[in-house]
């Protein structure tokens, strides 16, 4: 719906960026993966599996019991109801989809991919378990959103085909799929770590390990900025409203519930440089209300929606959401200076297709240009 109101010059210019991360996905001479082996049984590692089961991979999945297994499985099953109409082939799906707590698929893999808790500690030991058993040739990927490879590489008898392959939640629904590159990484590595993206029908984005990667790094400002407003007297809904208005898929506040505002903290403090975080962020996470996933945050949650008692954008000041995405537009600048991705049209893509960033806009450094051209 969105996309019926973009000018056609922009419609145009988003289409060629979407067609120009699908080309990092075709790999000429790349041997095809046929079998992914996924730890971790977390909502994004067991999302991750059932997707990848869902595309026609073999994948098993570990954990340290079946009963952590068991609700990733549940949720893999109604993916697969819902995306394949046909019955026998939701059942082949769900036959892809092998529960593996005692790790019997790490030798078999072509891919291994680590979906562990953000601890650097556990996830370099759990790399020591893995590497011994993995194929020679296989490839050991990291779903970390905010570690850089060269914490975790640290130990790795083979660190060079240590890649990132990062998802972003849900991983049915967001395109986009950033593959973490550092010095040490192969070149192999990184070439076969994005035809694997393309192979399950996702859009591939090179990024180098810096914090918060390109994403994660241009809402954080995004998301804090918005906070502030709270802590001005505004509330959720009327920031919210102001950027759905602009043409956001969600307004920023709605996200951070989202995505935990324990999350957006961490997020934020990575990369705001050591300046204190938002009062109303902080009396949250004292309360423990932490957004979507403890039913109560800026908004309080019923099933799986905000309540917004009526709130609306009419107490939104003008020039709101000019202000709130500024922080957004400078933090891609930024990256693209800083060398995380390789142009400026790439940086457009990604927050786009990462974020929902309004199409209509070509991209925050797009529009920024447009504006002011």
């Amino acid at each position: 719906p969105i996309l019926a109101s973009v000018p056609p010059r922009t419609l145009l210019r988003v289409f060629r960026l979407r067609d120009r991360l699908k080309a990092n996905g075709r790999q000429p001479g790349i041997a095809r993966v046929r079998h992914v082996h996924v730890v971790g049984a977390g909502v994004m590692g067991g999302d991750i599996a059932a997707w990848c089961a869902l595309k026609g991979l073999t994948v098993t999945l570990q954990d340290q019991d079946m009963a952590r297994i068991a609700p990733a499985i549940k949720r893999a099953a109604t993916l697969f109801a819902r995306r394949l109409k046909d019955r026998r082939a939701a059942r082949a799906a769900f036959d892809r989809l092998v529960p593996d707590p005692t790790g019997g698929g790490v030798p078999l893999a072509d891919v291994v991919i680590e979906a562990i808790s953000e601890n650097p500690e556990a996830k370099r030991g759990l790399y020591q378990s893995l590497e011994p058993r993995m194929k020679a040739d296989a490839l050991l990927a990291t779903n970390t959103s905010s570690l850089s490879l060269e914490t975790l590489s640290a130990g790795l008898t083979r660190p060079e085909r240590l890649i990132g392959i990062h998802f972003f939640n849900p991983v049915a629904k967001m395109p986009l799929v950033e593959v973490v590159h550092a010095d040490g990484t192969a070149a192999q590595t990184l070439a076969r770590a994005s035809a694997f993206v393309g192979l399950i029908g996702k859009l591939a984005l090179p990024v180098r390990s810096a914090p918060g990667f390109l994403v994660n790094a241009v809402l954080a400002p995004y998301m804090l900025q918005a906070m502030r407003n709270i802590d001005d007297g505004l509330s959720p809904a009327a920031v919210d409203a102001a950027m759905v208005a602009f043409g956001m898929p969600m307004g920023p506040l709605e996200l951070a519930d989202t995505v935990g505002l324990d999350i957006a903290r961490a997020a934020g403090q990575e990369l705001a440089g050591g300046a204190e975080p938002p009062r109303c962020l902080a009396e949250k996470l004292a309360r423990g209300d932490l957004g979507k996933k403890s039913g109560r945050g800026f908004y309080t949650w019923r099933d799986g929606k905000p309540v917004k008692d009526g709130q609306g954008g009419a107490q939104a000041p003008a020039g709101l959401a000019e202000r709130l995405i500024q922080p957004l537009v400078d933090a891609t600048r930024e990256r693209v200076e800083a060398g995380v991705v390789a142009d400026a049209d790439l940086a457009d893509a990604g927050v786009i297709f990462g974020t929902g960033f309004a199409p209509f806009t070509g991209g925050p450094l797009h529009y920024q240009s447009s504006r002011s051209a």
